[in-house]
């Protein structure tokens, strides 16, 4: 296959990724809403969610423009246009998502109370689900495809004799192309951050409050339409777990790519004078082979997904997901194996860095897909209530809150040790295969058939969204039955879906750690540059400290924001059944808007700072304390956030499925209404800022801080504070 055909591939990719999402989305629209009253719940959450994301955006507007009027001027003009496609691109994928999650929600619910049949409700929320897969993967490859296309072929960036360092107006050093991707994945990140901020803000306050309320005083079932913030904590699952989600995972899916076409790049640079300089052949290879890694795997994806779609489900909802995933892995695998050797023949594989032939960087990326799997049946071990730890939580409860909440902590803090040691060895195998190349395509390998997992995770909101409208709405226990079993297993992928984001935002932020090592590299540095971070140099040593601390004060911040909006939807939720009696006896209906705009307000208010920590954070250090700071800045983030997301996200997903153990009536005379069951309630309260704020957040946290730093080093590698007292 030509380089052409390759380009041509890519498109034939998303096109065939946002054709099967475009028939997904009107062949879940045109089906029945239900009644009357169904119609209506959904409006109200359909409206909810799309006020909020316009508020939002309002706000991400003014901020990208900014940050790529800066880049323009301050770097290069097109490092801002590449920002501005970034944020496009993320922005499609996360507002389509959410559209197509609220207006399947409704749809589900009505197939579950035509059908009665688990097999065919599943099938429906499921095709809602991979229009957000199918988006993530399609968009983030159209953007790179256009940067590619537009700045790499048209205007000469990825040529040989341009991938040099070249200095701007201001003295600042970079190479043009990887400027480019660089702020590419800059405003993918930059969507991303608001989105999982703002959505994990929302959704956790609407859902606190309701929880606090409704179940523990008011001890009225969970979406009971008799509760003022049930409708909130509907549209929160919309604006949090889809489009949050999508733009974690899109950026996720972007920053490995980068990470890995910007190594290529200063390899290339860096050895043109060794006695093993990289070929212009070999070079041209490297920079579009993660791109079409992942165009195979979004392929793959399709036909997973569309093999779900097609054949006749069962009423084994997890099993049905799990054959579409694996479905979508094998392929993947497979036909990267075939184009691996295909695009590699004939290449010097010693001089291109892989050190078991042409077949390396596979190697490395089928470590990472086996990691990544891994770190998701991990997940689901730690989190789900078939298996040990969390029924050890549920059983906890027994004695009260107190010792829920600590059995919680404790299995959470014990679950980040199994998924350390495999991103360990995963790094280490990866490495040994291809080198720190290999390292980045062992995170692309684990994002790969990201289509196809984003799908699997977007189920479950909309899954959880139909069991509340069907509660709502007032349909009978069969109905609810149904959704409730689609919304157990959508909280085990949700979890298996943060292991993979969390997975692949180590390995990913890793590669832009030794990116930015790599882009220190000075003009004429072209006789071996070795990126090395001298840990024992005091600013290093020190910004490692800082780095370390960092995630703990951003999560604090976070969980402070979650509160205050909570504490607003507790309040509102009290002041509405205080005066309003009729309300608890289904007399009279609540003021939801009310509580969607508390939530609302709230989540716009207090993202604000926590998403502006994420990115002034690395220049204000670089400005100051210069680049070997920020080196150890990055290195404790990167290690301390993993450890701390792994934890919340564990930990807040295990009181949930415990409290879920309990409902099911698992344990003899400990059902709902019992002081159990409030033990847990409690427990699932403390957890979801933990599992669906702060965990998803500090994956970007990590993201976002490499890509600022690898745009920003080479201005405060030039121009710093510290260079004036140490030399």
């Amino acid at each position: 296959m030509g380089e052409i055909g390759m380009y041509e591939f890519i498109v034939i990719s998303v096109i065939m990724a946002v054709a099967v999402a475009a028939y997904n989305y009107y062949a879940v629209k045109k089906r029945e809403t239900g009644t009357e009253l169904m119609s209506e719940i959904a409006g109200i959450i359909q409206e909810g969610a799309s006020t909020f994301l316009a508020h939002e955006t309002r706000i991400v507007v003014v901020a990208g423009a900014v940050i790529a009027a800066v880049l323009s001027v301050v770097v290069s003009w097109y490092t801002g246009v590449a920002l501005i496609i970034g944020a496009l691109m993320s922005g499609a994928a996360g507002f389509i998502g959410m559209k197509i999650a609220t207006i399947t929600n409704v749809r589900v619910s009505n197939e579950a109370r035509k059908t009665k049949n688990l097999g065919s409700t599943l099938k429906v929320a499921f095709q809602g689900g991979s229009v957000m897969g199918l988006c993530v993967g399609g968009f983030a490859l159209l953007g790179l495809a256009l940067v590619y296309l537009i700045f790499g072929k048209a205007m000469g960036q990825m040529d040989a004799n341009n991938l040099v360092i070249v200095t701007n107006w201001l003295g600042i050093s970079f190479i043009p192309f990887t400027m480019t991707i660089s702020g590419y994945a800059l405003g993918c990140s930059i969507i991303a951050m608001f989105n999982r901020v703002g959505g994990g803000i929302y959704t956790k306050a609407a859902d606190m409050g309701a929880d606090l309320v409704g179940k523990t005083e008011a001890h009225i079932p969970e979406d009971d339409p008799r509760n003022p913030a049930t409708i909130a904590d509907n549209v929160g699952d919309n604006v949090g777990d889809v489009a949050g989600l999508g733009s974690d995972l899109l950026e996720s899916f972007v920053g490995a790519i980068v990470a890995a076409v910007t190594l290529a790049c200063y390899m290339f640079y860096t050895n043109l004078n060794t006695a093993t300089p990289i070929t212009e052949e070999a070079l041209s290879r490297l920079i579009i082979y993660p791109v079409m890694f992942a165009s195979i795997g979004l392929v793959s994806s399709v036909i997973g997904i569309l093999y779900l779609i097609v054949k006749k489900v069962s009423d084994e909802p997890h099993r049905e997901l799990n054959i579409s995933v694996w479905t979508s892995a094998i392929l993947t695998i497979v036909g990267n194996g075939v184009f691996t050797y295909l695009m590699f023949k004939g290449v010097d594989a010693e001089a291109a860095g892989f050190n078991i032939g042409i077949l390396s960087p596979w190697y490395a990326a089928v470590a990472g897909v086996l990691s990544g799997i891994i770190i998701g049946l991990l997940a689901e071990y730690y989190t789900s209530y078939d298996y040990k730890p969390t029924r050890m939580v549920a059983r906890a409860s027994v004695e009260g809150p107190a010792i829920t909440i600590t059995t919680g902590m404790s299995v959470g803090m014990r679950s980040t040790f199994a998924p350390v040691l495999v991103l360990g060895l995963t790094i280490i195998a990866a490495n040994y295969f291809a080198g720190i190349y290999g390292v980045t395509m062992a995170a692309i390998g684990m994002l790969s058939f990201v289509a196809a997992t984003v799908s699997v995770d977007t189920y479950g909101p909309i899954a959880d969204n139909a069991g509340g409208i069907s509660e709502m709405a007032q349909l009978d226990d069969e109905v609810r039955s149904i959704t409730d079993k689609l919304d157990s297993v959508g909280n085990t992928t949700a979890a298996v879906g943060k292991g993979f984001a969390i997975g692949s935002a180590a390995l990913a932020a890793l590669s832009l750690l030794v990116s930015y090592m790599q882009s220190q590299a000075g003009a004429g540095d072209t006789t071996g540059f070795k990126a090395i971070l001298d840990i024992i140099n005091p600013l290093t040593l020190v910004g490692a400290m800082v780095g370390t601390a960092l995630p703990y004060f951003f999560s604090g911040m976070l969980i402070d924001a979650v509160a205050k909006a909570a504490g607003q939807m507790v309040d509102e939720v009290r002041r509405q059944f205080r005066e309003n009696p009729k309300l608890l006896t289904g007399e009279a209906r609540p003021d939801y808007n009310k509580c969607i705009a508390i939530s609302t307000a709230g989540a716009i208010r207090e993202m604000k700072l926590p998403s502006l920590i994420s990115v002034i954070t690395p220049l204000i250090s670089g400005f100051i304390f210069g680049p070997n700071f920020v080196g150890g800045l990055l290195l404790g983030t990167t290690l301390s956030a993993v450890m701390l997301a792994l934890y919340t996200a564990n930990a807040g997903g295990a009181w949930d499925n415990a409290k879920k153990y309990i409902e099911t009536g698992k344990i003899e005379g400990h059902g709902k209404g019992s002081k159990t069951h409030e033990a847990t309630v409690i427990g699932d309260t403390v957890g979801d800022p933990l599992k669906d704020t702060v965990g998803p957040s500090l994956d970007i946290l990590i993201k976002i801080m490499s890509v600022v730093s690898l745009i920003g080093v080479s201005i405060f590698g030039k121009y710093n504070l510290i260079q004036l007292f140490i030399k």
